[in-house]
């Protein structure tokens, strides 16, 4: 569906503001279609981007600070989502052996095997969210990346 009937507006500053502003409400849909999917999994999407993370890093473990400036979401609220994942016993938290002050975490074995249950459906989401061909996706990489070079 078109961007103004969406928003209900119909006249635009310009072009530029025209995208921002459909990016913005796309990002917004996709979130919407993420906390969708992931509720039944008993996570959220930022709860998600942490454990992909920390499963990439596997076996080592990796600070608060590193896996925020990882995260697709630099403001999430990263105390908050550890506090929830360890809860849940999908991330485990220690203190550093090199500097007492700084916590450590990794992924628990749960956490890789809810991973695991996920790759096999993610790509439905993936699906539902990107209705576009291999080479349109890539054009649309290319004009998102130059945006923000």
């Amino acid at each position: 569906m078109k961007l103004e009937e969406e928003i209900k507006q119909v006249k635009f500053r310009s072009e530029q503001q025209k995208a921002v502003l459909n990016i913005l409400f796309t990002a917004s849909w996709i979130e919407n279609l993420q906390k969708e999917f992931f509720e039944p999994f008993g996570i959220t999407g930022h709860q998600y981007n942490i454990l992909r993370i920390l499963r990439g890093q596997h076996p080592n473990r990796i600070c608060a600070y590193e896996l925020k400036s990882r995260m697709l979401d630099k403001s999430s609220d990263i105390s908050r989502l550890l506090d929830r994942l360890i809860g849940k016993k999908l991330v485990i938290k220690s203190i550093s052996k090199q500097d007492k002050r700084a916590s450590e975490i990794r992924i628990t074995p749960q956490g890789l095997a809810l991973l695991q249950k996920l790759d096999s459906v993610i790509n439905l989401l993936d699906m539902e969210v990107m209705k576009l061909s291999s080479a349109d996706a890539k054009k649309l990489n290319l004009l998102l990346e130059s945006c923000r070079n």
